[in-house]
């Protein structure tokens, strides 16, 4: 029995060497210096503007104060509002939307020292890049500066059309619709460096009659403007985690005390 066992291990042996000798060695891995596929070749190949944003790294200091800045495009104004500066883009100096409560939100998390609004004191008559807007922020002495932008659509359009022309406009027959997009970006002073991104949307909808059309699209779009940018402040606290969680002092956890 045990020599049946011996032979049939050895068969099996030299069944398997016999299965190997047919093997054959994989080549080397390749060269990736050969191919080009060098970080010297990388750092060629790429784009000096995009080298330069990808090189850049987090420079603030914690705790940290924040400046607030609303952006929108070149001359915006609304039935209430009118930016300031000229360029290629301009800053809502007044607070139409943004509320106190929005503010001390911000300026509670931890490990935020202080939260400065951006006026016109401070800021340069001519916007053409976020480097115009870091050069105010630091000039009020913020580490980051948190830029939010509204793209909102307005359309009106109207319900009933016998009403107004029996009621000679008295009667609510139009309504007022306004979507909102609110986007918030975080973004080192000193260097532009980019903690995060942030976004939030609302809708909103009112009756008007044809008297006071205007009146009643603008107070849509404040309203819809304020619920989306509240959505984006509570956004910018689970952003506000992350950055802490990433770049903050170790010894501090992001939900931990100021």
């Amino acid at each position: 029995m045990r020599s049946t066992i011996l032979v049939g291990c050895s068969l099996i042996l030299a069944l398997a060497l016999g299965a190997c000798t047919t093997y054959v060695t994989p080549g080397r891995a390749a060269d990736f210096r050969a191919l080009g596929i060098t970080k010297e070749a990388a750092a060629g190949r790429t784009d000096y503007s995009i080298a330069d944003k990808l090189d850049k790294r987090p420079l603030a200091a914690f705790p940290a104060s924040i400046a607030v800045a609303r952006v929108q495009g070149s001359g915006y104004y609304s039935h209430s509002e009118r930016a300031f500066g000229s360029g290629r883009f301009s800053v809502v100096t007044t607070r139409t939307v943004e509320t106190e409560e929005h503010i001390k939100a911000i300026t509670s998390l931890p490990m935020v020292r202080a939260v400065a609004m951006l006026n016109r004191l401070v800021l340069p008559g001519t916007l053409n890049t976020e480097k115009d807007l870091r050069e105010a922020a630091a000039a009020v002495q913020a580490d980051m500066l948190l830029v939010y932008t509204f793209d909102t659509v307005f359309d009106t359009g109207t319900t009933i059309p016998a009403l107004g022309t029996i009621t000679l406009g008295l009667f609510p027959n139009q309504k007022a619709s306004v979507t909102t997009t609110a986007s918030a970006a975080l973004i080192d002073t000193r260097n532009g460096y980019i903690y995060g991104l942030t976004e939030a949307g609302a809708t909103d909808t009112q009756l008007a009659n044809a008297w006071t059309s205007r009146e009643a699209v603008d107070d849509c779009r404040k309203r819809c403007e304020k619920q989306a940018f509240a959505r984006v402040v509570g956004e910018f606290s689970t952003l506000w985690a992350g950055v802490l969680a990433q770049y903050g002092p170790a010894s501090v956890p992001a939900g931990g005390a100021r």
